[in-house]
């Protein structure tokens, strides 16, 4: 048991009074005046201290320090925690602002300079988020706080940042929507300086029912039964009975009268009529702590000991007022062999049953409601920023916040944990609303029961989703994001969402999400823009307010209110939702105020000039460091166009610390040539290049051939673009559907297996989807005849091969961790031949990409002697080839003749259009031997 200052300096703790404008927020944003008031066994004198150290007053400092001073010994000022740090020691800590520069060899002044500005801006931040939180929790969780919540002492919460609003209510059908009956208090119990605004919303008392004895009495909303719902009771009996049972005869007066010792010394220093304010206190001359104490203690000698503590203060002069205590070993001897009290609180605590027999909800569950401002400009009603499920009124009206409070045993229990991230990403991208096979929107629920056991059986280990938070307007994909915190009514509940994920889980998959933090939708009804009724809440005012091209609106993101919502949102989806990771969508909207609709010469001037938001870059710093120190398995992909510098280092060494990053220029390149340019005009070169990416970050690469972006409203997947629609009636043997079939494998197999250490499909184009998708729009007459994946198809043989294929593609990394080798040993690229040979891990992989040319006998270099065998071949007829090379043909052995640089080589039989994966012969043995191991083992537990 300890004693606090809380117990021994309460005259002080409860009359101090701060004219600082943190304390003046803290009233509200903690929620301290608003939580119950335990009672707590460390506030009783019994559990004897032998030592209690204790600081001195500021005004108590200063004058010893003048003392010193004026005897003519100085002390050095120790540096806090706040100063400005050296580089020596940054360094001793592992930082180093430009450190990654200095890793890769790059010399630039100015990116440099532009870098270490960063990391001082960045200190500057922390230290002034800190002044107002004191904990990292406090920053990432504010959805705790903010927003509507049950609270234990029956009835509800709600906290709303609006600080252009001179008035704030809740509205909606539980209270007729009236803007009067349910307002914020007048003050600092209502409204702060930061423009928090707090409303407290009573459960109702049913008739004939009489309130509890203690106001503050908690109820267990989840439980559905405590010792506390009998009622056998009184609160006064069971505090008799705890006392009774843990004090021995005589020491009863500590808990009779446990208030009465800093009582008694505050009317000894001050008087019955002490100073009542902090500036009043600090005007009075006080005695250090230890002469106050000592002459408090000569004052009572002649009390009875047992009524005296005792304790020793000892007074240090330290800068902070807190009480160390250490505990004579006697006493802590006697406590230690006391049997414990009893925990009264179990004893007391009201569970649900209790709280159904007494209370109805002050807000029901399923209440529609909103949140109505009074401004300078007039009224507004508004959908809470913080609200977590939305729905459209069906009238046209406005929309409107669905209270989602289910009672405990409707509400969704989670059964599966978080899969173990695996070392390489196979992610499969999806969008719920056009998962299903009719031309209306899909549910979660059908996702869950027909796309989930899809996406395992096609040997992906993780789905993206897209389009999951709430946005107004259907036929944007999800990305104009109006409800940050809210998933997609159109899809489902918050518990369907949660069951999705939870069943994604027990599959064994990660669930992405593609957050959208780089803009917002203008909507003002349902969404941020003008959300109290000012232009600057939440976004930037101006044209830099407004995205150039897409009319969206931009976050201003050094408002640390703005920060703080950005950040919580985060952690509320992987708290909430139990989400594993988050693709930030188009990070080159917020990382320059051009939006990255500008022109990069490549030289690094471009990314530290004056169109850099430096506000954004500390937004995204702050992120990943959050999301790695609350969830250390967390994975981040940034998305952005412009191959910013950095993007995957840590951020003590100068990076934003994502995961992951997309590689944009794949996709583009593999457009332009199936579009744009002949067969046989193919340069293996540029294919190469394109692929590869940035070598020094290929193992932070995320790759794909095509993803939503291809073949959403005016783009077309590559298999529309390749052959059309197919259906059960086409002939499986034109030369044009070999050629696409061909090339559509070739692409994925190429893409996948080059490079990166993530790769990604979009839903439906690992069988070769032939439409395009489009959403319903005014253009369209809002037609859903494309708005959906064609999932029949896959009984169709070419689909049906397509998608063979590429199930042993994945398996290709299942089984041989291909992914996670590193960057391959790309050895052969010959442009006038067409062909393409490299080296990754235990494979050898082989592309001759000629229209027409055929070779029996091409030689490609080899480091292994030995004999080759081939494991995966797209030529072959169950994936819909021709099958022109034969059994006798799939294993080779070796010349011992050097070719690209290696010391043996092979002669392989490559067809036109035909790609081939080999593994040496010793490899494989050795790879069957470890899985066979891997069996035995598992079978022999059993």
């Amino acid at each position: 048991m300890l004693v606090t200052c809380s117990t021994l300096n309460t005259f002080s703790a409860s009359i101090s009074v701060s004219s600082t404008r943190f304390c003046q927020c803290q009233s509200l944003y903690p929620n301290n005046f608003f939580l119950q008031n335990k009672p707590h066994t460390t506030l009783n004198f019994f559990n004897k201290v032998r030592i209690i150290k204790c600081t001195a007053s500021a005004n108590q400092k200063e004058q010893q320090q003048q003392d010193l001073n004026n005897n003519g010994s100085k002390k050095k000022k120790k540096k806090k925690k706040g100063d400005d740090e050296t580089e020596e020691d940054e360094e001793k800590k592992g930082i180093n602002p430009v450190g990654f520069l200095t890793r890769l060899g790059i010399s630039h002044k100015q990116f440099a300079y532009f870098l270490r500005e960063r990391y001082k801006s960045l200190k500057d931040l922390k230290d002034e988020l800190f002044k107002r939180n004191l904990m990292l929790k406090d920053i990432a969780y504010g959805f705790e706080l903010m927003g509507l919540h049950r609270h234990p002492e029956h009835r509800m919460d709600f906290m709303e940042w609006a600080p252009g609003a001179r008035y704030c209510s809740l509205i909606g059908d539980f209270n007729g929507w009236s803007p009067t009956e349910n307002s914020a208090r007048e003050g600092h119990f209502g409204h702060d300086d930061y423009g928090y605004w707090f409303i407290i919303l009573e459960d109702k008392l049913k008739d004939g029912v009489q309130p509890d004895q203690l106001y503050f009495q908690q109820y267990n909303y989840v439980d559905d039964y405590d010792k506390g719902d009998s009622g056998d009771a009184s609160i006064e009996e069971i505090f008799k009975k705890a006392n009774d049972d843990y004090w021995e005869p005589g020491e009863d007066t500590f808990v009779n009268r446990r208030f009465e010792v800093p009582a008694k010394l505050y009317e000894q220093l001050f008087g019955p009529n002490g100073p009542q304010t902090q500036e009043e206190l600090e005007e009075i001359p006080i005695p250090d702590a230890e002469t106050r104490y000592n002459e408090w203690k000569q004052l009572h000698k002649n009390d009875p000991p047992s009524n005296l503590p005792p304790c020793t203060v000892i007074d240090e002069g330290k800068e902070y007022d807190i009480y160390n205590i250490k505990s004579d070993p006697v006493w802590l001897e006697k406590i230690r062999a006391k049997k414990p009290p009893l925990p009264y609180w179990f004893e007391t605590r009201k569970g649900r049953q209790a709280w159904l027999k007494k209370y109805t909800p002050a807000i029901p569950h399923g209440s529609k409601y909103r949140v109505y401002f009074n401004t300078p400009s007039g009224p507004l009603e508004r959908v809470p920023a913080w609200a977590t499920y939305v729905q459209p009124d069906t009238n046209g009206n406005e929309a409107f916040a669905i209270h989602w409070e289910p009672p405990p045993e409707r509400a969704y229990k989670w059964k599966n944990k978080h899969p173990k991230a695996p070392k390489s990403l196979r992610i499969y991208e999806c969008h719920v609303g056009i998962s299903g096979s009719e031309p209306k929107i899909s549910s979660f629920t059908d996702f869950t029961e027909k796309v989930l056991p899809h996406v395992k059986e096609a040997g992906y280990n993780a789905i993206q989703l897209i389009g999951i938070v709430e946005h107004k307007d259907y036929f944007t994909v999800g990305y104009r994001v109006t409800n940050l915190y809210a998933v997609s009514s159109r899809y489902g509940t918050p518990d369907d969402f949660k069951r999705l994920v939870d069943e994604a889980h027990g599959l064994g998959l990660l669930v992405f999400l593609d957050i959208v933090h780089s803009y917002s939708a203008a909507d003002e009804m349902v969404g941020l823009s003008l959300f109290d009724g000012s232009n600057d809440c939440y976004f930037h005012t101006g044209k830099r307010g407004h995205h150039k091209y897409w009319g969206t609106r931009m976050f201003k993101y050094g408002d640390q209110e703005v920060l703080q919502y950005l950040l919580s949102n985060l952690n509320w989806w992987v708290e909430e939702y139990h989400i594993d990771g988050f693709q930030f969508h188009s990070l080159s909207s917020m990382m320059y105020t051009h939006n990255g609709f500008a022109s990069f010469t490549g030289n690094l001037e471009d990314y530290c000039n004056q169109h850099v938001d430096k506000d954004a870059f500390l937004y995204l710093i702050l992120a990943n460091e959050l999301l790695h120190t609350l969830h250390p398995d967390i994975i981040t992909i940034a998305e952005d166009a412009t191959f910013y510098p950095g993007l995957c280092e840590p951020t003590s060494q100068g990076g934003l610390g994502f995961d992951y990053y997309v590689n944009l220029s794949a996709p583009e390149m593999w457009t332009s040539f199936l579009k744009n340019i002949p067969d046989h005009e193919w340069s293996m070169s540029k294919i190469v290049s394109a692929l590869m990416g940035n070598r020094q970050y290929a193992d932070k690469m995320l790759i794909y051939a095509e993803n939503h972006n291809q073949c959403i409203s005016g783009g077309q997947s590559f298999a529309e673009i390749l052959f059309g629609e197919i259906n059960e009636h086409t002939p499986g043997s034109t030369e044009s559907l070999l050629r696409g079939c061909s090339l559509h494998k070739m692409i994925r197999m190429i893409t996948f297996t080059i490079g990166g250490r993530a790769y990604l499909n979009f839903m439906g184009n690992e069988f070769g989807h032939p439409k395009r998708v489009e959403f319903p729009m005014p253009s369209n007459n809002f037609s859903y005849s494309l708005a959906h994946r064609s999932w029949y198809l896959l009984s169709n043989e070419v689909h049906h091969n397509l998608f063979s294929f590429d199930k042993d593609l994945m398996n290709l990394d299942e089984n041989n961790r291909l992914l996670s080798r590193g960057s391959p040993h790309i050895h052969h690229v010959n442009d006038t031949t067409m062909v393409i040979s490299y080296i990754r891990g235990p494979l050898l992989f082989v592309f001759n990409f000629h229209p027409t040319e055929a070779y029996e006998r091409y030689s490609v270099g080899v480091e292994e002697a030995g004999e080759y065998q081939i494991i995966l071949n797209t030529d072959e007829k169950k994936y819909g080839g021709q099958g022109l090379v034969d059994a006798q043909q799939h294993i080779q052995r070796t010349i011992s003749r050097k070719a690209d640089g290696l010391q043996n080589c092979l002669e392989l039989p490559l067809p036109s259009r035909t790609a081939q994966s080999l593994c040496s012969w010793s490899s494989s043995q050795k790879i069957h031997l470890a899985i066979a191991s891997v069996y035995c083992s598992y079978f022999c537990m059993f």
